[in-house]
């Protein structure tokens, strides 16, 4: 039976939460984008699959506002930066560093840059079977150096 669990637990973390093929996203990090909800420009710092879409995190004037893409419009200007790029990309497959994580390879399912640094979203554990008496987040930002990208 833990083998089953085990097995199951491999299949999920390796299963696209978007199906076969990545949606496109709408815009590109360290994009110019307009808010059309609070009529403002950001940029965009961030990318996550959540609630079957990709949402954005845009940053204006130092606050970090959430939003999907019916409520952006992308400009195509890049904000100029000296950061180097991503090492992953959305759907990557990659291997935890983590120990006790029984499977580690994960998909990575967001990027975001915080303090000049980028960290990818990755799901670190499988949904419960029975609901927790408390509310756990299953997924967590680690950092790069945290992953190793696995070559299939």
């Amino acid at each position: 039976m833990t083998e089953q669990i085990t097995d199951l637990e491999r299949c999920w973390f390796l299963s696209p939460p978007w199906g076969n093929q990545i949606p496109p996203c709408e815009v590109n990090l360290l994009e110019k984008v307009y808010l059309k909800t609070n009529r403002v420009f950001g940029y965009c710092c961030g990318v996550q699959w959540y609630g079957d879409c990709w949402n954005y995190v845009i940053d204006v004037k130092d606050d970090f506002i959430y939003a999907t893409k019916h409520q952006i419009i992308g400009t195509g200007q890049i904000q100029a930066s000296t950061l180097k790029k991503p090492a992953f990309v959305l759907g990557d497959r990659v291997l935890l560093q983590f120990p006790h994580h029984g499977t580690k390879q994960r998909l990575v399912l967001g990027i975001e840059l915080i303090e000049k640094s980028w960290f990818y979203l990755v799901e670190l554990a499988s949904p419960a079977f029975l609901a927790p008496s408390t509310v756990i987040n299953r997924f967590s930002l680690v950092r790069e150096q945290d992953l190793v990208r696995v070559n299939v």
